[in-house]
């Protein structure tokens, strides 16, 4: 064989040959994808558990069971099951109210805004897991301050905040004529307190109509509304 030869089977041999880097990132990114995958199975197990026995009674063995991992594996993930729990209220409820905060100026009136958002919020929690978990912290919360806690201070609060300045607009446009409600703007989301409760304890005897209430409770805040 030439050198020449040699040298272009050298060539073609080098360009089919995958690089080192290339080798070892494939690995890496195959052990990163399940390891999210058995997070997210954990998340996911760890939520029908909490749902299922409640907080203080959900174990971690439990868990690892329902996610199909060995309860170590669980450790990789979490500190313990306050950090898995707070994992849940941020990836299921928080995007919820990040919503609120995330709303463009209003081009039209400030109860429009405020009745598509409530509106979305009461469809994607009354009847879902979201609703649990929120039933599962007004239940449990007073007996894990830490939860609590946490829940307020990455949805409560967000939520009240989000409101206030809502309500705040509405007065500077005067469509909100008591002024005292943007000292507690927690009265303009109580129906959707009222029916996740409702709908867990009283729903099989009397049926919500969680949507209409929320219709009423704006006209009692902005006016009814007028029909042309």
């Amino acid at each position: 064989m030439t050198e020449k030869s040699t040298k272009a089977v050298a060539a073609k041999t080098a360009a089919h040959k995958p690089e080192a880097g290339a080798e070892a990132a494939a690995p890496a990114s195959s052990r990163a994808m399940r390891a999210a995958k058995r997070r997210d199975a954990i998340v996911e197990a760890a939520m029908e558990e909490f749902i299922a026995r409640g907080f203080a009674a959900t174990r971690l063995d439990d868990i690892a069971k329902r996610a199909g991992v060995a309860k170590g594996t669980i450790y990789l993930h979490f500190k313990d099951k306050e950090s898995m729990f707070e994992e849940l209220v941020r990836t299921v409820i928080v995007p919820v109210v990040a919503k609120l905060n995330a709303l463009p100026p209003p081009t039209g009136s400030v109860r429009d805004l405020v009745e598509a958002f409530a509106g979305n919020f009461l469809k994607e929690v009354i009847g879902t897991r979201r609703g649990d978990l929120v039933r599962l912290i007004v239940a449990e919360g007073p007996r894990f301050p830490a939860v609590a806690d946490f829940y307020y201070r990455e949805v409560v609060s967000r939520g009240v905040a989000g409101m206030r300045a809502l309500i705040e607009l509405g007065i500077a446009r005067g469509e909100i004529r008591d002024k005292d409600l943007a000292r507690y703007p927690q009265i303009l989301v109580a129906p959707a307190m009222i029916a996740v409760i409702w709908q867990s304890l009283f729903a099989r005897h009397a049926p919500l109509d969680a949507q209409d209430m929320l219709r009423v409770h704006l006209d009692l805040i902005f006016g009814e509304r007028r029909t042309t």
